[in-house]
């Protein structure tokens, strides 16, 4: 059995799971640039079959091939996130009290199944494999199997930060109550950088990430808007507007952060990490351009990226966290109240 709440009712620490969640954290890093990079040299169909590769799990010749090293890596990485996320799921179950992190737990390993569904999608639906002429599906399930990734990884940010100790203890950092508009600010920039990563995913798996060749002008010539669009160019043109719609939504976020005391204390140097990694993506951006598109810049411009949501939602759960809890708190005062008052009132009963 699992082991039980404290005395009044709350879920305990444990150690083992917080750290074996961010330990999954640590690994999910590598296959996202395993990933990234196997789509930046445009190697996923180094191996036309699914699940295994040229029929193996080790098949010959990969070590040396570039394409095969890239995607097959890719593949094995994927395949210990499964186990570590099945692993999550047992570890929640046997020594957490909390149903949210048991839920986490089994969404963990729904949304694993589906990426390695979508992936094998990608590549048995390729032009290759199906001999038409054009390859609108296997695209567009490279898309989803790259957004989808950003869902497993803020699963697993919300997994690390639930069954910490600052979540468990210490009211997840907070010593009075933040502002509301700072967790609803918190959520629209979250919700500005995963469409920012969905129009990327489109932009990097359409070939598009060279469509605009100058930077920051949009052609050689000083042009801001480019003289003249087709899908490739829009697309990318797309994502260089979202970038800055994320900029002003995280700058928006900041900003309210130091302007409300609790969150400054509480989450102040996360929201310097988070402009600092808000710097770094848009020089990274531009360094993909000006290096004609270098396979790992351009990979760790989407690592970085992915490192802006994991911060910006870590910070936005933490601010929600105190406040659904000042919000219980602030329930369970009003019933001891009132029935306090019955109490002494008892003719009113």
């Amino acid at each position: 059995m699992p082991p039980q709440p404290d005395a009044i009712g709350k879920p305990v620490y444990r150690p083992f799971l917080f750290w074996f969640g961010f330990g999954a954290l640590i690994w999910i890093t590598f296959l996202l640039y395993a990933g990234g990079f196997t789509t930046s040299i445009r190697a996923g169909m180094a191996f036309l079959d699914w699940p295994l590769s040229n029929g193996s799990i080790n098949p010959e010749g990969w070590l040396q091939n570039e394409d095969m090293l890239a995607e097959h890596s890719h593949r094995l990485l994927g395949a210990v996130m499964g186990l570590l996320s099945i692993a999550l799921c047992g570890a929640a179950f046997a020594l957490s009290s909390s149903k949210s992190v048991r839920k986490l737990g089994i969404a963990l390993v729904i949304l694993v199944v589906t990426q390695g569904i979508l992936g094998g999608l990608r590549v048995k639906l390729d032009t290759l494999n199906l001999n038409i002429d054009h390859n609108l599906y296997a695209q567009s399930f490279a898309v989803a199997h790259a957004t989808l990734a950003q869902i497993f990884l803020c699963s697993l940010v919300a997994f690390a930060v639930v069954t910490s100790r600052s979540w468990i203890e210490r009211n997840a950092g907070f010593e009075k109550t933040p502002r509301a508009n700072v967790a609803t600010w918190g959520k629209i920039a979250c919700i500005t950088i995963i469409l920012q990563l969905i129009v990327g995913a489109v932009m990097r798996h359409s070939y598009a990430g060279f469509a605009i060749t100058s930077f920051p002008y949009s052609h050689p010539d000083g042009y801001w808007i480019p003289p003249a669009f087709d899908f490739r160019v829009a697309i990318h043109f797309a994502h260089r507007v979202g970038g800055l719609v994320v900029t002003g939504a995280l700058l928006g976020f900041v900003t309210l952060i130091f302007k409300d005391s609790a969150s400054r204390r509480a989450i102040g140097k996360s929201a310097i990490a988070l402009v600092a990694l808000l710097g770094m993506q848009i020089y990274l951006g531009a360094l993909t351009i000006w290096t004609v598109r270098n396979p790992h810049v351009a990979t760790f411009h989407m690592l970085n990226g992915a490192f802006l949501l994991s911060i910006c939602w870590m910070m936005t759960l933490r601010s929600l966290k105190f406040r659904g809890e000042a919000s219980v708190l602030s329930g369970e005062a009003l019933q001891t109240d009132a029935k306090l008052g019955e109490l002494a009132n008892p003719t009113h009963a």
